[in-house]
């Protein structure tokens, strides 16, 4: 301290020191031309004549706090951490709030511990959110169910910053022990919410528990009425779900808002990293979209690191880690350099070296999961044929919610088939973590599939083996691949598959770098347009189908589930 005090007097250089910068102050949104003095990890002091043992002559670049992502799946860019922190780091990322929920619904505390192991030594901090719902629903089968002992665990071994969001909120506001429990559990952290489209008194009875933010808001209404009433707004843009367009105008109408508002991520892929970016995607749509680049770069450092209690990060301040991050400028925010904690990680765009952690813990084998045959895909018409209708879950480009359809079934030979000029595909959900042969069938209408069949291992929350597809041979050719790699993506056509990216890591991750996954992803994508897909992002959405927690119409092992509805739903309407 004594070290850093003297720095900060100007009694002795600095470590180094940044001079010929806009400094931007996202205290007072404006820019300052001072120096910037680094004492070790710290920043001792902004001002004229500070003196370092290191100059860098930012040549009247800017200078911006590192940036702070206040929501995200690690998870679901399907790289492990070592590899997600290197590719984010390019992108001026320094800290990162992780709810690991996916993996701990794939392998249990194991997966957490694997998360917080494995996130050690890396380029950017990567905070851990106690997983708060696994399941996320009774409506969905993990390989473990975490209870409030479990909560309690992960806090009291150091792994976890704060409560991962409270998907439960049917429960929550219905006043279940079990869900409470977690809450009173997890002590004075900051608790992360879930709340899509709930407003009135039962949102008011969600807001009692403390649950204080929420990122599945996705219409103005919703969000106007999220902020009256206290919480902390996350505003998502996601690969498959990008709201900020949609809430940008609530912010321009009403500039203060953002007070109580930040840009988080919650779900993208490697792919998407490498085409989009992250957090400096996020500003660069804001501003694009007419917000002052000033508060778009509040919403992705100050506002975060406020809302986490991280006092020593978020600004440009004496005292505070030098988490620190040189751009051409906020409208465009192209990275040049990024420093953690006072050392450089990034130079000239590129990695100073590759800083893989190390994870010493084992990992759970992947349960046999015993393949389906095509006979298990039959759905039998009932004996009452007139007026056959169904119930197909709905999807819609960008948007997260899914719809409760009514159709008119194709039948052939006495069952329901897919059929592809009404764009309704087959969907199937197996259940694969206790290999209990429990599976689901269903229809999906929107992905445009015409040929074939696309399955995965990454369906949240639970991570079962989901598969959509037009014909039951591509289906049952789809998910026997995954059933021989113990997870992962695969396009399969007849008794071919067309391509696969295996996913070792609890069927989740990959031990790629992020530019093979996203190669790899990329590849996919191809040959699932290949077989008529129209939606972006396919994999993502199809994995979004399964979450029960969302409204309207999802699937899981155990059945057709409709949150609003209160549970399980009928796939023949009577």
């Amino acid at each position: 301290m004594s070290h850093l005090l003297d720095v900060a007097r100007g009694d002795r250089p600095a470590d180094f020191v940044i001079k010929n910068a806009r400094v931007a102050n996202v205290f007072t949104l404006e820019y300052e031309d001072v120096d910037v003095a680094v004492c070790g990890s710290k920043i001792a002091g902004l001002g004229k004549d500070y003196e370092g043992l290191e100059v860098v002559d930012a040549e009247g670049a800017v200078l911006i706090p590192g940036m702070i992502d206040g929501h995200v799946h690690i998870e679901s860019t399907m790289l492990a951490p070592p590899a997600f922190a290197e590719a984010v780091a390019l992108h001026g990322t320094t800290t990162v709030m992780a709810d690991p929920h996916e993996i701990a619904n794939a392998l249990g505390m194991a997966g957490v511990e694997y998360m917080y192991q494995a996130s050690r030594g890396l380029p950017i901090d990567v905070l851990l959110g106690a997983p708060s719902c696994v399941p996320a629903s009774q409506f969905e089968t993990p390989r473990d169910e975490l209870d409030m002992t479990a909560i309690q665990e992960m806090f009291r071994n150091g792994w976890c910053q704060h409560l991962g969001e409270m998907m439960n909120f049917p429960a929550l506001i219905a006043g279940d022990p079990s869900v409470w429990g977690k809450i009173e559990a997890a002590g004075d952290v900051p608790l992360t919410g879930h709340v899509p489209g709930v407003s009135g008194k039962s949102l008011n009875a969600y807001l009692v528990s403390r649950v204080s933010s929420d990122h599945e808001t996705s219409t103005i209404d919703e969000a106007r009425e999220k902020l009256r009433r206290g919480m902390w707004l996350m505003i998502r843009e996601g690969a498959s779900f990008p709201d900020l367009k949609t809430l940008l105008p609530l912010l321009k109408e009403h500039p203060l808002y953002f007070a109580r508002c930040m840009a988080v991520t919650d779900d993208i892929t490697a792919l998407y990293i490498q085409e989009v970016g992250h957090m400096d995607a996020k500003v660069r749509i804001m501003v694009k979209g007419g917000l002052d680049p000033f508060i778009a770069l509040r919403l992705v450092t100050l506002s975060p690191a406020q809302y986490f209690r991280l006092w020593d990060r978020g600004a440009l301040a004496p005292g505070r880690r030098a988490d620190m991050v040189l751009v051409d400028s906020l409208e465009e925010l192209r990275v040049r350099h990024v420093w953690k904690d006072g050392r450089q990680t990034v130079r000239d765009g590129e990695l100073v070296q590759e800083q893989r952690g190390r994870c010493s813990v084992p990992l759970p084998k992947a349960v046999h999961v015993t393949p389906l045959k095509i006979e298990n895909l039959r759905v039998p018409v009932p004996q009452s044929r007139e007026n056959l209708r169904i119930n197909v879950i709905g999807v819609t480009q960008g948007e997260i919610m899914t719809r409760t359809l009514v159709r008119t079934p194709r039948v052939e030979d006495g069952c329901v088939v897919a059929d592809p000029d009404q764009d309704i595909a087959k969907i199937v959900v197996l259940e694969r973590h206790r290999n209990t042969r429990r599976y689901t069938v269903g229809f999906v209408s929107g992905l445009g599939i015409r040929w074939g069949a696309l399955a995965s291992s990454v369906a949240h929350d639970a991570h079962n083996f989901v598969a959509a597809g037009v014909d039951d041979r591509s289906i049952v050719t789809a998910i026997a691949r995954l059933c021989e790699t113990g997870g992962g993506l695969t396009v399969a056509e007849g008794a071919t598959v067309k391509g696969t990216l295996p996913l070792p890591i609890g069927g989740l991750m990959t031990n790629q770098s992020a530019e093979e996954t996203a190669d790899a992803i990329a590849d996919l994508e191809i040959c699932a347009a290949d077989l008529g897909v129209t939606i972006s992002h396919p994999f993502m959405v199809l994995s979004f189908l399964c979450l029960s927690v969302i409204p309207e119409l999802r699937i899981t092992d155990q059945g057709y589930v409709d949150i609003t509805k209160g549970g399980f739903r009928p796939l023949f309407v009577k």
